[in-house]
């Protein structure tokens, strides 16, 4: 079977603790000038939503306010992509993974030539946020 799905992500596996991956991923969006708007606990919802039994698994939505702001003036619909996902979940023990969302991957669902730039360098962000929780 050929594999035709898209890289929407920078995934980075880490050797530590899902706690320790959610703090460490927290930490280095900060120093990238992203905060983390929303904060959704996917295995709690699963349980209390539908009584399932699912992994340890979060979903970070990160905000850049002045890359927001530039990608909000180019086109208003940027905001059906807004915030940038980071997702953490559970491999093993001490083993995590962290995908940050590619936000020039995302782009192939705007046609819009002023975002690139943007895009460009939100994703070079995100791409030393990946850098720095590889050590």
């Amino acid at each position: 079977m050929i594999d035709t799905r898209q890289e929407i992500g920078i995934h980075v596996s880490m050797p530590v603790s899902y706690e320790q991956a959610i703090e460490r991923a927290i930490a280095a969006l900060k120093q990238e000038g992203f905060g983390v708007l929303t904060e959704i606990d996917v295995q709690t919802t699963l349980k209390q939503k539908l009584g399932v039994d699912f992994m340890r698994y979060v979903i970070l939505g990160a905000c850049n306010p002045s890359l927001a702001h530039r990608a909000l003036s180019a086109d208003l619909d940027v905001g059906l992509l807004l915030p940038c996902n980071v997702v953490i979940y559970e491999i093993g023990a001490n083993e995590s993974m962290v995908a940050l969302v590619d936000p020039l991957s995302m782009l192939g669902v705007l046609a819009s030539p002023a975002l690139e730039p943007v895009a460009g360098q939100a994703r070079e962000r995100l791409e030393r946020v990946a850098q720095v929780l590889r050590g």
